[in-house]
C-alpha cells in the first residue's frame, strides 16, 4: 500500500490497533505517547511528529518502506 500522506497513514494505523484489539490508551501508553497524540495519528493530523508516528507503526508492525516516484525501492 501506497502511504502518501498522513490521512492515509492514520487509517492505517488506525486499522493495525483494531486488528490487535488495542485501544487508544493502550497504544498511547506502551508508545509513551498521549492519547491525544494517538488520536490526532489516526486522524490524519498533518503536524504530528514524525518520528513518535514511525514509532507507533513500528510498534503495531507496521512496515515502511522508502521509494523514489517512479515506484523504485532506494
Amino acid at each position: 500500500m501506497k502511504i502518501d500522506n498522513m490521512e492515509t497513514l492514520g487509517r492505517v494505523v488506525r486499522k493495525y490497533r483494531k486488528r490487535q484489539n488495542i485501544t487508544q490508551s493502550q497504544l498511547a501508553a506502551v508508545a509513551n505517547t498521549g492519547l491525544r497524540f494517538v488520536g490526532d495519528l489516526e486522524k490524519g493530523k498533518p503536524t504530528v511528529q514524525l518520528g513518535k508516528a514511525l514509532n507507533v507503526a513500528y510498534l503495531l508492525g507496521i512496515s515502511l518502506e522508502v521509494s523514489d516516484a517512479d515506484g523504485e525501492e532506494k
